[in-house]
């Protein structure tokens, strides 16, 4: 018996930084998505008790990063081939006079305010750390409460 294998690390995620990179470029756009997250401000992660969520169209962000740093604005596009999301007012001039959307990479804004769509309300409650530590999951109607609004 070699004391080498003994030791090694057998995890199905490799710590290659060639590899890392190849998968993070070449990932489909699901995986894309949840690379893609930004984290809550204050007020809504003390709200639903969830840290971050994978960006979204007509989410309302802050950019905290950056040049353009504290700029508010919905994003009008979530630009998953490219790592990064169009927010609006967020933009320059070309020479030609032509205005042009910059890319800000999620990484580098706060949601400031969620666009709560059936979906995103059960990913909440899936999500919930004060539920999770408790075991029980969030209902749909313990999110609605917490947002303030109905859902059909």
């Amino acid at each position: 018996m070699c004391t080498e294998t003994a030791t090694r690390n057998y995890s199905a995620v490799s710590s290659s930084r060639r590899k890392s990179r190849k998968a993070h470029f070449t990932a489909p756009s699901s995986r894309r998505r949840k690379i893609m997250s930004a984290t809550l401000s204050d007020e809504l992660r003390k709200k639903f008790n969830v840290r971050s969520m994978p960006i979204r169209k007509d989410d309302e962000v802050q950019v905290f990063r950056g040049n353009h740093n504290n700029r508010d604005g919905k994003v009008l596009q979530v630009y998953r081939k490219k790592y990064v999301i169009h927010i609006d007012h967020v933009n320059r001039e070309k020479n030609n006079g032509a205005s042009v959307m910059l890319g800000i990479a999620p990484s580098n804004v706060i949601i400031t305010k969620l666009h709560l769509d059936p979906d995103r309300k059960r990913l909440l409650g899936r999500k919930n750390r004060a539920a999770m530590t408790k075991g029980e999951k969030l209902s749909s109607k313990d999110v609605q409460d917490a947002a303030g609004i109905e859902l059909d």
